[in-house]
């Protein structure tokens, strides 16, 4: 070996080393600073709810104060581009939901980010069904009286969603064009305030999460119609799926996982892996998250990267089948 060969060699050497050793610092003192974990939905919604869940309980386990920081608007777009953005420093987190991580590839001409390319998966958290309710007001307490009253010359049915391009607003749609319908979207920033109108009865219609319709279905105040899992969910189990309803082959799911920006160096996306993975399974946090409706399911962050590609080329057909678009 050549004496310039070698000196050559003996740098790449250095410098990757030297990046090992960098990167095994970071591992051993992150977190330095408080952690900004971006929503990018209101207050109230499901992917908050998931935040305020374990978001304490890693401030309680690092020492370092864990910020929830909502930031909605544009279909959950706005939120998940300041992390894609952000610094690949592990101090700026996503909570990642099915919308603007897997669909709107599919239904926005152009995304300021790359869901593939600009996030470095850490784990999936949870997934939870989304229901069909009616205010009483409407008299409907079923699907098959909802498609019918729907294609009645005199329908003025209308949908409330949290947001253009979230799961809830493709599911009316998938509805509409399963069932002939033309039901019309009502779409609000975040499930929150959509909840609010349809339980003050200016929307008729709602199609959100279940965990934050259960509660007034319970009391009263809403009807269930449906669920769009495939399966009747354990937390409402005498409530009817969409497809057994009328719909053979219905189906649309949500989940949420947490994200960081692509970059992120591995040990500290391994170490948030296994602090999260580890707060899930504490029996106060999963009693916490299964009384509002929400199925736990963790992941490594390579299987969680493998699941994302997987579920956009399958949204990416829904949205084609339905028709859905919000520009």
């Amino acid at each position: 070996m050549g004496v310039t060969l070698l000196r050559a060699w003996l740098c790449c050497l250095a410098a990757v080393l030297a990046a090992a050793a960098g990167d095994a610092v970071a591992q051993n003192t992150y977190p330095a600073r408080a952690i900004r974990w971006i929503v990018p939905f209101p207050p109230g919604g499901p992917s908050d709810v998931l935040a305020r869940a374990i978001g304490p309980k890693l401030t309680e386990s690092w020492g370092q104060q864990v910020v929830i920081d909502n930031r909605p608007g544009a279909g959950g777009n706005i939120g998940s581009d300041m992390v894609a953005k952000a610094a690949p420093d592990g101090y700026t987190l996503l909570m990642g939901y099915v919308g603007p991580i897997a669909i709107n590839t599919s239904l926005y001409r152009k995304l300021p980010y790359n869901p593939v390319n600009d996030f470095a998966p850490v784990t999936l958290v949870a997934s939870s069904t989304l229901m069909l309710v009616a205010h009483p007001a409407t008299t409907i307490k079923s699907l098959g009286e909802l498609i019918a009253r729907a294609r009645s010359s005199q329908s003025q049915l209308s949908f409330a969603s949290p947001g253009s391009g979230t799961p809830p607003h493709l599911a009316g749609e998938l509805l509409n064009t399963m069932a002939g319908t033309k039901i019309v979207h009502v779409p609000y920033k975040g499930a929150a305030p959509a909840v609010i109108d349809v339980l003050g009865g200016q929307v008729p219609l709602g199609i959100l999460a279940l965990p934050a319709m259960m509660p007034h279905v319970k009391s009263g105040r809403l009807n269930a119609l449906g669920v769009t899992s495939a399966k009747r969910s354990i937390f409402a189990p005498d409530v009817p799926t969409i497809a057994e309803s009328g719909l053979p082959g219905y189906e649309v799911e949500n989940w949420q996982g947490v994200l960081a920006p692509a970059g992120t160096p591995k040990e500290i996306v391994n170490k948030l892996n296994g602090e999260m993975v580890k707060i899930l399974q504490m029996p106060e946090v999963k009693d916490r998250l299964y009384s509002q409706g929400f199925e736990i399911f963790t992941s490594t962050p390579e299987q969680f990267g493998a699941y994302l590609r997987t579920e956009i080329v399958k949204w990416a057909r829904l949205v084609k089948s339905s028709g859905a678009s919000v520009d």
